[in-house]
């Protein structure tokens, strides 16, 4: 009969209280949740993982406050942290799962198969394992890279889908028919890849529907369009946006970037959009 590995949580968040009640249902034996204020000298008394799942910057002094023995190991929960964080002890881990916790409940449900990056003791690997999840290893002086890939991949898109949100709400689309545009597109990423799955005014140089999305959103959201716009970009041509349309201000003008003396930028942010498009039909056709 195999042992059930027992598990103590140091910090009983959102991704501590998931990670407890994920692995308990796993048959692991969870025998304490603490937090930062209690005595954590003897944590790993009773062990065989600690799992440290405080904020980032609080981690080192958690485990440094933890009396090193050879029997458990020190764990962290961190993205972009390798295991120089947990000096001082013979057994340390990291373990962090690549899927997002918004609350203990769904957090619990949404690790059963996840992905995790693991480093340091095997006993990283059969977290993920119980858990009926896959696992790869990163480097330590990768990992700040993996996150914030991590984070592009998980919280961007969801800044994004606020900004849809913000845009939309008041015209009487229903915001669940731009979600199913959304998966739509993410499916064709994992189908096709990024540049094969782009399509939209971008992508083909549509530069004058562009500038009509620009004058009809609200000023305060244009940089986020603006930065994702150029963004798409890169994955069909290293051309960028037009000038006309890159310099558009938070105003909704644009930016007169032309010769001195220039008496009428929008005369002049229009006759670049054209050129831009006429250039875009050149080398369709």
């Amino acid at each position: 009969m195999t042992v059930a590995p027992r598990l103590r949580v140091i910090g009983p968040g959102r991704a501590g209280r998931s990670l407890a009640s994920a692995l308990n249902r796993a048959g692991w034996q969870v025998v304490g949740l603490l937090g930062r204020s209690d005595d954590l000298a003897g944590a790993g008394a009773g062990a065989d993982l600690v799992l440290i799942t405080t904020p980032d910057a609080a981690i080192a002094e958690v485990a440094a406050a933890i009396e090193p023995s050879d029997q458990p190991v020190i764990a962290h929960a961190a993205g972009s942290l390798g295991l120089d964080v947990l000096a001082g002890h013979p057994r340390r881990a990291a373990v962090h799962p690549l899927v997002a916790l918004p609350d203990p409940e769904r957090g619990a449900d949404r690790l059963v198969g996840a992905w995790f990056a693991v480093a340091g003791d095997p006993l990283a690997q059969r977290v993920a394992a119980d858990l009926g999840g896959r696992w790869f290893e990163v480097a330590d002086a990768d990992r700040a890279a993996y996150h914030a890939a991590a984070v592009v991949a998980s919280n961007h898109v969801v800044a994004l889908l606020g900004q849809v949100h913000r845009i939309a709400g008041g015209i009487g689309v229903p915001g669940e028919a731009y979600l199913h545009l959304a998966a739509g597109a993410l499916q064709n990423v994992a189908e096709v890849g990024p540049a094969a799955a782009l399509t939209g005014p971008v992508a083909r140089g549509d530069w004058d529907t562009v500038a009509r999305h620009l004058a009809a959103i609200d000023p305060s959201e244009r940089p986020a369009y603006l930065a994702m716009a150029a963004a798409a970009r890169r994955l069909v041509s290293d051309d960028g946006l037009p000038p006309g349309i890159a310099a558009t201000d938070a105003g909704g003008d644009a930016v007169a970037g032309g010769e001195a003396g220039a008496t009428d930028p929008e005369a002049d942010v229009e006759a670049e959009i054209e050129a831009a498009i006429e250039a875009d039909i050149d080398e369709e056709g």
